[in-house]
């Protein structure tokens, strides 16, 4: 290609060519690169894992800085930089962030600047072995783009030809765009031809380049006429075209074309932001006409984000040099600024003052912007702000000018503002600037103090001699005293106490206030002190190690046994005994049988088969004929005949399962005729949930509504508890209801339901009332019903079913009062996102761009979150597609989540194409996508045997299997990746990695096992991370090591974090077996009022049961590591920050 630019016969394009051009989805021809930079060793798994860490904290900080303000500073990017390169392996990923913060997002560094600095990064990352693919190189364009360099695209693809990397879709974009720049349309022309010959498609990105590409080649006409070619094509110009078409007329000066544009943008119903507007203004105040800009400004909007975008705005015109713009830009939105000012002295255009300053424009401009500022209210001290600017920047000629204003408009100059000069000279050695600085002082009649003398002045100098003789020679003054005094002090603080009683010794030393140095010989005393105590550190660190280990060799082996486990611990009972065995032990076997029998505890149906399957495979079928097992069988038929063949052995249990049976058969009356006979038989006995709400569900199914509510009603006298299993068999049983159109059962099961408190209002128990109506197209009554549940319960389910309904049927009126409903409720950003789902949904996208575009809106994750997942879960490309493509421009969204959400429907349904040209996308927004993004991209790719063009990123999950071989031959390795993990998923708290711990407590590892607990108790106690402490603690449990987790329960970060002091105390005394003392500490909480938690309460039972004594309180059902994981998953959402 770069030949081919260098030897063609160069054609003007026409459009005619463009319409012979293909506007379909791209393909992608890019592969892995051989690059020829520096070829190091692998990175380590700890160095990945570090990578990973330190690309998320990166891309954080970035993320955070351009979230908040729009832009980057230098010394943020710099500092970024630098720390990726310590690491000696930058990921490619890495190397993708830092390019793309090298253009517009640098306001305040000049072009040249921004460019000599991505070719350093470029080149360093190259050095230390980073692989270069397509992306980068784009990535690199866009830097050279925005930045306004001027580069030869012709030695640009050969850089690329070098180094096998082959351009894409995106790299001829640009370059095209590069052409464009400077008028050169055959240039572009040619590449143009190439696209066509590749069957590669053309963009609304290549036709907005071509307008800016004829204009600068003196062609407004094609200019103009590129829209009707777009048009042609099948392109409707949108925002970006008509923004490229301003930014030529603006060029131009052309203000009526410019007036004329934005009527027909208004009038085409097409949006222009205020940042593109901004852009308009920078066009004009280059090509001076700025005379223009405040027309331009008065349309402004001042959407949601105005402020920052403004301020870089004023940035950038500064460095370009229109200081003078920029100050009536910044005072165009200084009101804005007005209502957030909270304190009583005003500092506004802090920014614009400190750029001039570090931008060193002419003083007397920035002393006549301090004084509008003053003059106007905006800013109470701008010259002393500007001259802090200038003095921290070392730019002594403009200190010393700013400090004559302050003096001509007869402002005090104190000492102090020289201290920042004299910092940075002292911090250099710098006795030259110093002098200069003193002499400036001298000059302004500043006289230099005792505390400047001695702090800031004197350090400079070898000596004090030499101070003294410097000063001497340079003509400046100092008093006598001050210079003995500032030496007494120095000497001090040194804490040369040798010198300093020589000089007081001396019979030339003046009367001088001792205080004035007393803060430094103490500061002296302490520092001989403090290397004392250094030097007997070792030996106490050595004793408390020690002391560690001790406590830890005790351990004492014990088997916890569940009573919710007793089922599997049947099956594991027969499974592990071989057939000799089962049949020497038939009749203990038999007798447990019979005990479990008596003790009315049931198994499930399927261990009940799987301990059938073995006996019987024993020859010793007699031990499973036992009525309360045979009734199981699923021939309802066959199990009746059993009931009445065994009516006197029936058990509670033999009943429960008989009608649960009859229930999974669809049998209301035989349900109900064996409820009734066993509430005759045993008025106490009671259904487990699962039963009762089976119950329910084909009650209410066959029009038995009141006997339905009755057993709602028992399961509340008989203090029935309801899990999130029999939660959603209760939705199942209303939505069963709603297929019906039986609005008035839902309503009689959901009021019975919330009255008595079985279970609290929620979603998907409010959603069947709402269903019922839809089902019909009762739109008006599922409104009603929507406002009713709103009211009596606070919840709003199907809204979104609701909306979509009303789109489709065009019933503007009554959407129109569901819109001001939501609006009331939830508020009008909520109610626009609601409305923006609903018209994504059916295929309304030009009414959704409307709504995502409304001036103000932000991104809200959560929602966003919402909608993609039901397009994933629906397989819905398109919808999920046009809004990964409308939120571009939407204020704080994160495009790389956008992305993956895409990437993550392409995985689903296989589309290759699809990902491949997501890829593409990705490159045109220059977005540097996270790890994750690219590991699922790149996975794409290779199960449908494609290249994949990037370095793929290694995933953490090898990482950590890794470690079993990491935990025998380095230790340090291995905590260092587990601590890693453990501090990068301190937000989510879900993530765990328990089987690390569980493989190396199987191994014995006792080295391994103090490290592993001594980083649990480090998580816990510096960083705020208790899930490794919670997942060691539960497999201490689990492997009987009852001495580690009392220890660890011990640790004061996570029992303060997690548990009240008594529940602690209980849980020690339950794992000692202390049954009298935690009896006794549980009294006490009763009578204190102190609620236990269910964890504490679960183990609390289970000392009770053992003891042989009655549990004085209902035993939590669920297991205890579901306790656990509760606990934790609770700390975890306290932690988050609300979405509003």
């Amino acid at each position: 290609m770069a030949a081919l630019l260098r030897s063609a016969r160069l054609l003007k394009c026409s459009p005619a060519v463009l319409l012979t051009l293909p506007c379909v989805s791209c393909r992608q021809y890019g592969v892995v690169p051989e690059q020829s930079g520096l070829v190091k060793d692998e990175p380590s798994v700890a160095v990945r894992s570090k990578q990973a860490q330190q690309f998320d904290w990166a891309l954080a900080k970035l993320d955070s800085s351009v979230r908040r303000t729009g832009r980057v500073t230098k010394t943020l990017l710099l500092r970024i930089f630098h720390d990726i390169c310590r690491t000696g392996y930058p990921s490619g990923n890495q190397a993708l962030l830092l390019l793309r913060s090298c253009g517009s997002l640098l306001p305040e560094v000049p072009l040249a600047e921004r460019v000599e600095l991505s070719q350093q990064i470029w080149d360093k990352l190259q050095e230390l072995g980073t692989t270069y693919d397509v992306s980068h190189y784009n990535a690199l364009l866009k830097t050279y783009l925005q930045n306004e360099f001027r580069f030869s695209p012709t030695d640009f693809l050969a850089k690329m030809e070098s180094a096998n990397v082959q351009p894409n879709r995106v790299t001829y974009q640009r370059l095209i765009a590069a052409y464009c720049e400077v008028g050169d349309i055959e240039g572009a022309s040619t590449i143009l031809g190439f696209m066509k010959s590749k069957d590669l498609p053309i963009t609304e990105a290549v036709f907005n380049s071509l307008v800016t590409g004829h204009a600068r080649a003196g062609d407004m006409d094609s200019a103009e006429g590129i829209l009707s070619v777009m048009k042609s094509a099948g392109i409707e110009p949108g925002p970006d075209t008509y923004l490229s078409l301003l930014n030529v007329y603006a060029e131009k000066g052309d203000i009526a074309k410019i007036k004329q544009t934005l009527e027909t943008v208004e009038n085409a119903d097409i949006l222009l932001m205020d940042r593109d507007l901004m852009q308009v203004v920078f066009s004009l105040t280059k090509a001076s006409h700025q005379q223009h800009v405040p027309e331009i400004v008065e349309r402004m909007r001042h959407e949601r984000g105005y402020v920052p975008d403004a301020m870089n705005l004023c940035l950038s015109l500064i460095t370009h040099g229109h200081e003078e713009t920029a100050f009536s830009v910044l005072k165009s939105f200084t009101g804005l600024l007005v209502e957030s000012q909270t304190s009583d002295s005003p500092d506004l255009g802090n920014f614009f003052l400190r750029h001039c300053a570090n931008m060193d424009k002419p003083v007397e401009n920035i002393v006549g912007f301090c004084k509008d500022l003053k003059d106007s209210g905006l800013h109470s001290s701008p010259l002393q702000f500007t001259l802090q600017c200038a003095l921290e920047a070392k730019k002594t000629g403009m200190a010393v000018e700013l400090m004559r204003s302050m003096k001509e408009e007869g402002l005090p100059l104190r000492p102090h503002y020289f201290c920042p000069l004299f910092t940075h000279y002292q911090k250099d050695k710098n006795i030259p600037g110093t002098l200069q600085a003193l002499r400036a002082m001298q000059e302004l009649g500043v006289a230099s103090d005792f505390d400047t003398f001695s702090i800031y002045i004197l350090p400079s100098f070898p000596s004090v001699d030499s101070a003294r003789t410097s000063l001497k020679e340079a003509g400046i003054d100092v008093d006598g005293n001050i210079l003995i005094a500032a030496e007494l002090r120095t000497e001090a603080s040194r804490g040369n106490l040798a010198g300093l009683f020589s000089l007081m010794s001396s019979p030339a030393l003046p009367n001088i206030d001792l205080s004035a140095f007393r803060a430094s010989l103490i500061s002296g005393f302490r520092g001989i002190f403090v290397v004392l105590v250094l030097q007997k550190l070792p030996l106490c660190i050595y004793m408390t190690i020690n002391v560690f280990i001790e406590s830890r060799k005790c351990q004492i082996g014990s088997s916890l046994l569940f009573a919710e486990n007793v089922a599997y611990f049947l099956y594991n009972l027969i499974d592990s005994l071989n057939e000799t065995e089962v049949h020497s032990k038939e009749e203990q076997i038999r007798e447990y049988f019979g005990l479990l029998k008596n003790m009315n505890i049931s198994i499930s149906l399927n261990i009940f088969r799987g301990i059938r399957n073995i006996l019987e495979s024993y020859q010793v079928p007699e031990l499973v004929k036992s009525p309360f097992k045979t009734i199981r069988q699923y021939l309802l038929e066959r199990a009746l005949e059993l009931k009445t063949q065994y009516e006197t052995d029936m058990t509670p249990a033999a009943y429960a399962t008989l009608i649960n049976l009859c229930c999974r058969h669809d049998n209301a009356e035989e349900a109900l005729k064996l409820k009734m006979e066993l509430a005759r038989k045993d008025s106490e006995a009671t259904l487990d949930a699962q039963k009762y709400v089976a119950l329910v569900r084909v009650l209410s199914k066959h029009g038995k509504l009141e006997e339905a509510i009755d057993m709602l009603k028992e399961m509340k006298e008989k203090d029935v508890q309801l899990r999130e299993s029999t939660i959603g068999l209760l939705t199942l049983t209303m939505n069963t209801a709603a297929m019906k159109g039986d609005a008035n059962t839902i309503r009689r099961l959901q009021e019975t339901i919330f009255t008595l408190g079985l279970a609290k209002p929620s979603s998907n128990l409010c959603s069947p009332l709402i269903s019922c109506y839809l089902e019909s197209e009762n739109y008006a009554g599922a409104f009603d019903a929507t406002v009713e549940v709103q009211k009596q319960y606070n919840q709003m389910p199907k809204i979104h079913d609701l909306i979509c309904g009303l789109v489709e049927n065009g019933d503007a009126e009554l959407l129109q009062k569901v819109m001001e409903f939501l609006s009331q409720e939830r508020g009008e950003m909520m109610m626009l996102y609601d409305l923006y789902f609903a018209f994504l949904q059916t295929g309304r996208y030009k009414e959704a761009r409307k709504i995502i575009e409304t001036p103000g809106l932000r991104a809200r994750p959560t929602r966003v979150q919402w909608f993609a997942e039901k397009c994933i879960a629906a397989q819905q490309m398109e919808p999920l597609e046009n809004m990964v493509d409308m939120t571009v421009k939407l204020f704080e969204c994160d495009r790389d989540d956008m992305y993956h959400y895409l990437l993550r429907l392409c995985k689903e349904t296989n589309d290759w194409q699809k990902a491949e040209a997501t890829w593409m996308k990705m490159q045109e927004e220059n977005l540097a996508p996270r790890e994750r993004t690219l590991r699922l991209l790149a996975d794409i790719l290779k199960n449908n045997d494609k290249e994949v063009p990037f370095e793929v990123p290694e995933s953490l999950t090898p990482s950590m299997n890794s470690l079993f071989s990491l935990c025998s031959e380095d230790i340090d390795s291995a905590v260092e990746l587990l601590e890693s993990f453990y501090i990068q998923n301190t937000e989510n708290q879900k993530s765990s990695i328990s089987f690390v711990f569980r493989k190396v407590l199987d191994a014995n590892n006792d080295a391994v096992l103090d490290k592993l607990s001594a980083m649990a108790e480090r998580l816990c106690n510096h960083f705020a991370s208790y899930r490794a402490a919670t997942d060691l603690f539960l497999i201490y449990l689990d492997t009987g090591r009852t001495e580690e987790a009392k220890f660890l329960l011990q640790v004061p970060s996570l029992s303060n974090q997690d548990m009240h002091e008594y529940s602690v105390t209980t849980l020690l005394n339950c794992l000692d077996k202390d049954f009298s003392s935690a009896k006794a500490l549980y009294e006490r909480m009763q009578v204190e009022g102190v609620k236990a938690d269910e964890l504490t309460l679960k183990r609390l039972a289970q000392l009770y049961k053992e003891a042989g004594a009655t549990v004085p309180f209902e035993e939590p059902p669920e297991s205890f590591r579901f306790y656990a994981d509760k606990l934790n998953k609770q700390r975890s959402e306290s932690m988050e920050p609300a979405d509003n």
